[in-house]
């Protein structure tokens, strides 16, 4: 990727009743109890994430962050061709497959990816700053925990004096409700992070253990950062049972960021209509950011008890290499008319002359919005738009 070269705390709690509900969740995780939860309670429905400035901090909303990371952030694993490499900077192996040697060597080089390896140790317990990637589109940072044995390395108690909607009897948030003295020993809670002192705004924020690596939590702020090139990275946290709060100051500077495109580029089939508004390419990742409007195209198979799907969009570049996202969300409702999309993709290998856009849909049934064709091995049955295809030229 080094053709690139640098162009010119929550999130509230619908967004994070959405972002667990088009997640695809196993019935016996964490996350599926908690919706079954926010199930009965009267909340509004909106696809927006806000920013941490308008929060309200409710006791789901700590629940879900708690865990989320572990239910939408990693859809990648380490291939065994690259295994060697991302044991040095385990950070891209968690967060996409499909990873080049010449991208990780290039982000290492930008300083887009660094191991600090700073450790604190408090009471036994040791916490780690093991990865820091900065790409200027998101900012992601790994902690390890040593020094007990835990399943699990985020906080599942509720903190004292939290606000919250729903049944404070509920027998799911009073198991949670344990007094600090009850608490377990050596769980991590909610970090908080901070750039040059000020404590970092994002459009979306993940906290939460990594399935990919025992004893790791990670933390990502994605969506509308405004961060420098070059700043001083504070991490400050605390673990249950310990008194003392551990903090990290890390330098973070990055050469060169992600390239930039802006295209605009618009396709429409007379009735659904989507703008690519931006393209994010970077040693690490790829972000596609657009805008969608209209009634999602209809195949003769998404009729009766069938119905498409919200519209996704695969990315191909110009040797037909397809890109990962680094979540995929499934809805479990009607889809909407209007759509802002703002999602991650694995990175190219190096910059291509062209990109495509592929949408598809997948189909559903109606009953109960489970997948047609979904198992362990596929995101369910595609029905690719092939009049909705859109290319768009990359200047080199």
């Amino acid at each position: 990727m080094d053709k690139l070269r640098k162009p010119t705390e929550f999130a509230d709690m619908d967004a994070i009743e959405q972002m667990i509900r088009e997640s695809s969740l196993p019935k016996n995780t964490m996350s599926y109890q908690i919706m079954n939860k926010i199930g009965d309670s009267p909340l509004s429905r909106r696809t927006s994430i806000r920013k941490p400035s308008v929060v309200k901090r409710t006791v789901l909303a700590a629940a879900a962050t708690a865990i989320i990371g572990a239910g939408v952030i990693g859809t990648g694993f380490v291939s065994p061709v690259m295994a060697d490499a991302l044991k040095k900077v385990p950070m891209i192996g968690m967060l996409f497959k499909d990873t080049s040697e010449q991208a990780l060597q290039a982000a290492i080089d930008q300083g887009i990816v660094s191991e600090p390896n700073l450790s604190v140790t408090h009471d036994g317990i040791t916490l780690t700053v093991a990865d820091v990637l900065y790409d200027g589109t998101r900012l992601s940072i790994i902690l390890e925990r040593t020094g007990v044995d835990l399943k699990g390395t985020a906080s599942p108690y509720i903190k004292e004096g939290t606000h919250f909607i729903g049944d404070p009897d509920d027998e799911f948030v009073k198991s949670r409700m344990i007094p600090e003295k009850d608490q377990e020993k050596g769980y991590i809670e909610t970090p908080t992070i901070l750039v040059n002192g000020q404590k970092v705004e994002s459009g979306e924020a993940l906290y939460g253990d990594q399935a990919i690596l025992d004893n790791t939590y990670i933390i990502e702020y994605s969506k509308d950062l405004n961060l420098p090139d070059q700043f001083d990275l504070t991490v400050q946290a605390n673990v249950t049972g310990v008194k003392e709060t551990f903090e990290f100051n890390v330098p973070v500077k990055v050469e060169n960021k992600s390239l930039v495109l802006q295209p605009n580029a618009t396709k429409s089939d007379g009735q659904f209509t989507y703008t690519v508004k931006e393209m994010e390419l970077s040693p690490v990742s790829t972000r596609l950011v657009l805008d969608s409007k209209g009634p999602v195209p209809v195949s003769p198979e998404q009729t009766g008890d069938y119905s498409a799907s919200m519209v996704y969009y695969e990315i191909v570049d110009d040797q037909g290499n397809v890109l990962t996202p680094s979540r995929f969300e499934y809805f479990h409702s009607k889809p909407k008319t209007e759509y802002h999309i703002d999602q991650l993709y694995s990175p190219l290998n190096d910059t291509p002359k062209s990109i495509t856009i592929k949408p598809f849909t997948l189909t559903v049934h109606q009953k109960d919005w489970s997948v047609v064709g979904q198992d362990k091995d596929s995101l369910g049955d595609k029905t690719y738009l092939k009049d909705l295809e859109l290319t768009i030229p990359v200047r080199q």
